[in-house]
């Protein structure tokens, strides 16, 4: 099986603007919210608590898209270094049917098989910077690893 390479880069690319639109949408609707909150001093407590619920929700869906857009970034710098379908770990190239399936894969199966349950494949590469996606209004949440395509 051949892999085209531009086909990969073009998906990957794709799904990057995807997942800062998204990432900009949870964060209109997360400020709106807040200032929404703002006009009602006096609110009553389950409003609060359910406030409250629906913020750890967009937290949670925060970290989950910055993990993905940061596994993505990660793939398209490979790209730049020419290392994309290395595994990260061995250096052995990865199945090109992973690649075609999960082009953001930086692990070959073997290596993935051997990896630890919810442990990240790779570190911080250079060019990566930690960001914040809602603020000063939310306190400064560190989002996660992200180039510069957000600087």
């Amino acid at each position: 099986m051949t892999v085209n390479f531009n086909q990969l880069r073009y998906r990957l690319e794709s799904e990057r603007k995807h997942l800062i639109e998204e990432l900009e949408q949870l964060k209109a609707s997360v400020l709106q919210a807040g200032e929404q909150r703002q006009g009602d001093p006096f609110g009553k407590r389950d409003e609060s608590g359910m406030e409250s619920l629906e913020l750890d929700k967009c937290l949670a869906l925060q970290k989950q898209i910055i993990d993905r857009l940061s596994e993505v970034e990660h793939a398209l710098h490979k790209f730049e270094e020419g290392t994309y379908g290395l595994c990260d770990a061995c250096g052995q190239p990865i199945d090109p049917a992973r690649l075609e399936a999960l082009p953001q894969a930086s692990l070959c199966l073997s290596c993935k098989a051997h990896q630890p349950r919810n442990t990240k494949s790779r570190r911080l590469s250079k060019g990566h910077r930690r960001i914040s996606c809602f603020g000063s209004q939310m306190g400064m949440i560190p989002c996660g690893m992200v180039s510069s395509i957000l600087r």
